[in-house]
């Protein structure tokens, strides 16, 4: 852990693998599948790439927010798997846009974010994981 004080704890539960439900006690509760199977439901892979996305733009939010700007970032996650000598691995893409400022800003802006959001710095280390501004 961290000198710092903890702001916030959850729990998430999965008793059934990957054909069931997943849930957030006494919250969010999801129907899960494998994305290689007709079977209705969310994944893995759904949501890592959802927390990454949400994230990241809530912290570039807070960027925009601090330079009196208005929201307008978006990030669109690219999740992909496939199989390696182990058995499955993941590969994310995140494309960053953040209209209506020049390219050098939104590049920095990004830059902060990377060291600011939780889960950019959790994932962003991998060599399976590129966050960049789109094209």
């Amino acid at each position: 852990m961290s000198d710092f004080p903890v702001l916030y704890i959850t729990h998430a539960v999965n008793e059934d693998g990957i054909e069931g439900q997943a849930y957030v006690p006494e919250g969010l509760r999801v129907a899960v599948s494998s994305p290689l199977k007709a079977v209705p439901g969310t994944n893995p892979e759904q949501l890592i790439g959802l927390a990454l996305s949400t994230c990241l733009n809530a912290t570039l939010e807070a960027i925009e927010k601090e330079h009196g700007q208005n929201h307008q970032s978006k990030v669109d996650t690219t999740v992909k798997m496939s199989r390696d000598r182990f058995g499955y691995q993941f590969f994310l893409d995140a494309r960053v846009t953040i209209p209506e400022v020049y390219a050098e800003t939104a590049a920095h802006w990004l830059a902060i974010a990377e060291t600011r959001c939780p889960v950019a710095k959790l994932v962003g280390s991998s060599a399976n994981v590129t966050i960049q501004l789109a094209e």
